[in-house]
């Protein structure tokens, strides 16, 4: 994959970007991040796409990759869920057509690595790479999008119409939400190296010109609702048994069975009101949830597992590095790695540790000063299936793609 070079800053990942085009990638999250649309024509110079149609076309084939086509026959919308079977896939000369392929990232090294240069962004906020696949004229009709996207143009040409405060209605009766009165104010046809980012809110369209594959690097959200049943689950599993026993000495008899006591609303109301969550205890709730893979995520635990002692004389040597389905993140002394919290108490356990979560990767030599109790931590994870010995720079971890068929 060719692209832009970039030197990141100290303690960021190689090939993480520092610029996007001719603008540094602080101008752009100070102006247009969650702000205003952006067209960056050659945001990645002499960009190559890193993906063959028939690598998109197999993954859909996988079931345990999430995908979806969308082809229209004139004013005819069809949505179907994959995984696809070989003959179900139109044939690539008809047009009309498009293969949304999801989490890309997580099973193809040439994905994760892509995906990566963006972590100019905080890993909390980054979602997955989406990879769509479209014929002549293919798209999914104009709509709106709940979140940040970046939607790098990877394979030929694809037009691009957006609204940016957009009528909300949608066409009634189609199995994709499409937005009933779309009233585009700018366009652009995308070639490869150009990247389009939209906040979230912004109406948007795009129809491939000729054969296209266009990569979507999306930025999730936390779920206030989500993170609030965190909190409590966090919450319940702290707090003393019996600590939550209504006390109701004194009452008088009841004259109305059915109606709710007012002492027991008073009673939760102030008991409640005692368990306002803390800063902690709502950065381990965001650590638990952001941390969490998707439902359709598992680990490949290995087939031969080696002796905690070969995997760690095979860290010495080589270093370790996560799966590219892991998540890590951290905050003070609390790491989060797969949606398990782990208390990191030692100061050279944090330091390695959160080096692994910012590089993804723990160096050798790094390795070699790890105390007997982290080898047992990282040994576990190994088991887990999520992290590796580096055993050359040239081996994939994680998900790999079946022998590829011609389509």
């Amino acid at each position: 994959m060719n692209g832009a070079a970039a030197t990141p800053a100290p303690g960021l990942p190689l090939g993480v970007l520092t610029r996007l085009g001719r603008m540094s990638v602080g101008t752009f999250l100070a102006r247009h991040w969650q702000r205003t649309p952006l067209l960056v024509r050659q945001a990645l110079p002499g960009f190559e796409s890193p993906f063959a149609p028939d690598t998109l076309l197999e993954l859909a084939t996988n079931d345990e990759i999430e995908s979806r086509l969308v082809d229209r026959t004139g004013s005819r919308w069809r949505l179907r869920h994959g995984p696809f079977r070989r003959r179900s896939i139109p044939s690539r000369k008809r047009p009309g057509w498009t293969l949304l392929v999801q989490g890309v990232d997580l099973h193809l090294k040439a994905a994760a690595d892509l995906i990566g240069r963006f972590r100019f962004l905080p890993d909390a906020r980054l979602d997955d790479l989406m990879v769509s696949y479209a014929s002549h004229g293919g798209g999914v009709g104009p709509h709106v999008d709940s979140y940040d996207v970046f939607l790098l143009q990877a394979l030929g040409r694809r037009r691009w119409r957006i609204e940016q405060r957009p009528d909300p209605t949608w066409v009634p009766d189609l199995p994709i939400r499409q937005l009933a009165r779309f009233r585009p104010q700018q366009e652009w046809v995308l070639e490869p190296g150009d990247l389009l980012y939209l906040p979230p809110g912004v109406g948007h369209e795009g129809v491939a010109e000729g054969e296209c594959i266009t990569c979507s690097i999306g930025f999730r959200t936390p779920s206030w609702a989500d993170l609030a049943t965190i909190w409590g689950e966090l919450q319940a599993a702290n707090t003393p048994k019996g600590s939550t026993t209504f006390r109701d000495r004194g009452i008088t008899p009841s004259r109305h069975p059915a109606r709710l006591p007012k002492w027991m609303i008073h009673q939760a109301h102030r008991q409640l009101l005692q368990r306002q969550p803390s800063q902690r205890d709502i950065a381990l709730a965001l650590l638990r949830q952001l941390s969490e893979p998707k439902p359709n995520v598992a680990f490949d635990a290995p087939q031969r597992p080696m002796t905690v002692a070969r995997f760690a004389e095979a860290g010495r040597r080589a270093g370790l590095q996560t799966d590219r389905r892991t998540r890590m993140l951290y905050s003070n002394r609390t790491l989060a790695i797969n949606g398990e919290l782990v208390t990191l108490a030692d100061a050279a356990e944090r330091l390695a540790l959160q080096s692994l979560a910012d590089q993804r990767l723990l160096a050798a030599h790094t390795c070699l000063v790890l105390s007997t109790a982290t080898w047992t931590r990282l040994f576990d994870w190994y088991l887990t299936g999520w992290l590796h010995p580096c055993l050359s720079p040239s081996e994939s971890v994680g998900a790999a793609p079946r022998k590829l068929r011609k389509w």
